[in-house]
């Protein structure tokens, strides 16, 4: 029967570059049932970035990237042999358990959480350039501006508006019609938190730390790379992933 597992032996290529792309399945059902603030609920945001701490400790890549319920991994070394159907699944469990433990730890969402189904996440795996991976993460970082600007329209005219005569004002409309739409009602985006617009980073960042020399007794300082969680991520460019050796 091990013929039948027709993509076992499927392995990544050794010359690029992975990012693993993890999703949460239905986790719009999920935001209605646990009833999480709109347009952001800053619990959710620290419970899935506390998730993706436990994979970083565990898998050691290279970044993660998270927005929304979505979770991208730059892969250092890569793990089981680079079979791609371990790889996937197991990253994916992981993080379906991680975050389960997380949320059913806190108790505003712990109640709510009777009944539902089980929180899963799906997973991709993506081979790139060095080139690449500046392309994709910039093209991930424009979707969490466009969830931003989308979900601060829609939930500022549900203040006034029913769901389909919201839909019927926002159809079509472009970036800077909903800027002004905003801006009318008091909202610019500009000064919300930079994590609701770019997203958060996690990655391995240099500290001085004081510690004592075990021989002369005196303090001395050393530095330390430690997991760092960056609220404040720049606009990437290739510096921000240059800077901090992120690319092969």
């Amino acid at each position: 029967m091990k013929k039948c597992e027709i993509f076992s032996s499927l392995k990544v290529p050794c010359t690029s570059n992975i990012v693993l792309r993890l999703d949460g399945r239905n986790f719009s059902q999920l935001s209605r049932k646990l009833e999480f603030e709109k347009p952001y609920d800053i619990e959710f945001v620290k419970i899935i970035t506390e998730s993706s701490c436990q994979l970083f400790k565990e898998f050691s890549p290279r970044f993660i990237y998270t927005f929304s319920d979505e979770v991208n991994l730059l892969l250092g070394e890569i793990p089981f042999a680079g079979r791609v159907e371990k790889i996937d699944s197991v990253l994916a469990s992981f993080l379906s358990s991680a975050f389960t433990r997380e949320i059913m730890g806190q108790d505003k969402f712990k109640e709510k959480l009777k009944g539902t189904k089980p929180i899963s996440f799906d997973s991709r795996l993506i081979p790139l350039s060095d080139q690449g991976v500046v392309e994709y993460f910039q093209w991930r970082q424009a979707e969490s501006w466009r969830n931003c600007l989308n979900g601060y329209s829609y939930w500022k005219l549900r203040e006034t508006h029913s769901q389909d005569e919201s839909m019927h004002i926002l159809h079509k409309k472009k970036s800077s019609q909903l800027h002004e739409l905003l801006f009318q009602k008091g909202i610019n985006l500009a000064e919300m938190p930079s994590w609701q617009r770019r997203g958060v980073g996690i990655y391995k960042k240099e500290f001085e730390v004081e510690g004592i020399n075990p021989l002369t007794k005196q303090k001395v300082k050393s530095r330390r790379k430690k997991i760092f969680v960056d609220w404040e991520l720049p606009r990437f460019d290739e510096n921000f992933f240059t800077s901090k050796s992120m690319l092969k």
